[in-house]
């Protein structure tokens, strides 16, 4: 299966007409927050993405509010929000967790972990947070790790395939390992990959 994960678009109506061309590629597309500029022009993205005529799993960042958005994909064919959801296809499991970016811990998520491992069981696993883990290429800002423990804590303790995360411009694109899981910040011109 290919997927196309992208983040942090920000209102960008250019970069999503190139994500369109891309998408055609991938089974399933991926948008793991911030879409927009505090909301700005929601609609008219969530339009664009629509128009990929994929299923698109669609999480909320920091720059978008979890119920204005849930509100809003619903409008739309194509669209899936799965913030704290699952998403099942050929035998992976894909979870949505979105929002935040700041904390170090994130409480909310090692209770919904619970959950996501009752529900993995026999399955491969895919994360997709908007905020990066802690202790790697896709959270340094300035020298300092700036990602969350929590989402570490569970990835070496679960051991997804990938964890596809954004949140961190300064390091779009950037890819590295926690273990055996590829963690990738999709960053905003989106990457192909092959689960």
């Amino acid at each position: 299966m290919i997927i196309l994960a992208f983040v942090d678009t920000h209102g960008d109506v250019n970069a999503l007409k190139k994500l369109k061309k891309k998408s055609a590629k991938a089974d399933l597309v991926i948008c793991a927050g911030d879409m927009t500029i505090f909301e700005g022009h929601m609609s008219k993205m969530l339009k664009e993405i629509d128009s990929f005529n994929k299923p698109v799993l669609v999480l909320h960042g920091n720059h978008e509010s979890e119920e204005r958005l849930r509100e809003a994909c619903k409008k739309h064919n194509n669209l899936i929000y799965f913030h704290k959801d699952f998403y099942e296809k050929e035998n992976i499991l894909f979870v949505g967790y979105g929002g935040g970016g700041f904390a170090l811990t994130d409480k909310e998520f090692e209770k919904f972990a619970e959950k996501i491992i009752k529900k993995k069981e026999g399955k491969k696993l895919v994360m997709v947070f908007h905020g990066p883990p802690y202790g790697n290429k896709t959270d340094m800002i300035l020298g300092e790790h700036a990602g969350n423990k929590s989402y570490t804590k569970f990835i070496k303790e679960e051991k997804p395939m990938i964890v596809i995360c954004g949140h961190l411009h300064e390091n779009d694109g950037a890819q590295d390992k926690i273990g055996k899981t590829i963690v990738i910040n999709a960053g905003h011109q989106g990457k192909l990959i092959e689960v």
